[in-house]
């Protein structure tokens, strides 16, 4: 496990005088990119990929969804939603069951934890993020988490309005 133990560079710490949207920008283009590239690895370390992991993730942390509610999360059309979940079945990660009060619904649910390779990445990763978060003080904290919440907020709409525009993506071959 490695941290960044360095003093921020130009790339990473905009200069103070520098223009707030851009450099917001910026960083939170770096963080995009970032994310993304982890869960590439943590989807290959599963023969997945990083669209298919953090679908999987939605399944594992909110419990059997319908093909729907999948779609609403993850902002994939139905016949995306189709050709994930068949790739998922195939892995032997997720499957379709009967919704258990209404047996006319099928849901999709998680049929096998995390192996011990991906529970490993990610617990790596959890301490190198609480190595960097213990250099913020309580106050930097609440700043840090605030801009987060607020760029979470705004990548989600922001998604849902190029859905909106037919900016939906379509299942993969």
């Amino acid at each position: 496990m490695s941290t960044p133990d360095h003093a921020p560079t130009a790339a990473t710490d905009p200069a103070p005088d520098a223009d707030p949207a851009a450099a917001g920008a910026r960083l939170g283009a770096e963080l995009s990119d970032a994310v993304v590239m982890f869960h590439e690895a943590l989807g290959a370390l599963m023969g997945l990929s990083a669209a298919d992991h953090k679908a999987l993730g939605v399944i594992r942390r909110d419990g059997p969804m319908s093909a729907r509610e999948l779609a609403d999360r993850t902002g994939l059309t139905a016949g995306a939603v189709t050709g994930l979940v068949d790739r998922l079945e195939q892995a032997g990660y997720a499957r379709r069951a009967r919704h258990q009060t209404d047996r006319r619904q099928l849901v999709i649910e998680a049929t096998a934890p995390a192996s011990p390779q991906v529970n490993r990445a990610v617990a790596e990763m959890q301490e190198a993020m609480a190595l960097v978060t213990e250099q913020f003080s309580g106050e930097e904290l609440t700043v840090v988490a605030r801009w987060v919440s607020l760029t979470t907020a705004t990548m989600r709409e922001q998604a849902a309005e190029v859905a909106a525009r037919g900016g939906r993506r379509t299942a993969r071959p």
